[in-house]
């Protein structure tokens, strides 16, 4: 096996990269639990666009994982970031409008908190792996691996 592979486990798959897995539990609990709690009116507006980024956590994190470059990796994870934000802010807005209590609110808040530490960390062992291996900005990786 090449050095180039060893990142994130690529010869074994993506469900063995924790923070994806996380995500995606994250995505199916807003989506069965928080969206139902909004109101007929916010159906395809306030729970379409939660719905929209929370699910977007994993898709980007997987889309980063099945690039070729580390640097491709990283910036799809960059993108996933944002994809918290946003899920913040619309689960922010769903408790701020009286659609989700305080109690449950911060327990979703914690939640995203610590996926944002876990994808930091992700995003860090990417670039030491990158770096340890001296692999420059354009450089491809091996692309000899399952998905």
């Amino acid at each position: 096996m090449s050095e180039e592979l060893k990142v994130a486990n690529k010869n074994q798959g993506l469900e063995t990269l924790e923070i994806w897995r996380r995500s995606i539990d994250f995505a199916v609990d807003v989506c069965q639990t928080i969206v139902p709690l909004l109101p007929p009116e916010e159906k395809w507006a306030l729970g379409s666009q939660l719905r929209r980024s929370v699910q977007s956590i994993s898709a980007n994190i997987a889309e980063g994982y099945g690039r070729y470059s580390y640097q491709e990796s990283i910036h799809f994870c960059y993108i996933a970031r944002g994809s918290m934000a946003e899920t913040k802010t619309h689960m922010l807005l769903a408790h701020r409008l009286g659609y989700v209590e305080d109690q449950l609110h911060q327990q979703y808040q914690d939640c995203l908190a610590e996926l944002g530490k876990m994808l930091h960390g992700y995003i860090n062992h990417l670039r030491s792996q990158k770096k340890k291996l001296g692999i420059k900005e354009d450089q491809d990786l091996n692309n000899n691996y399952e998905v």
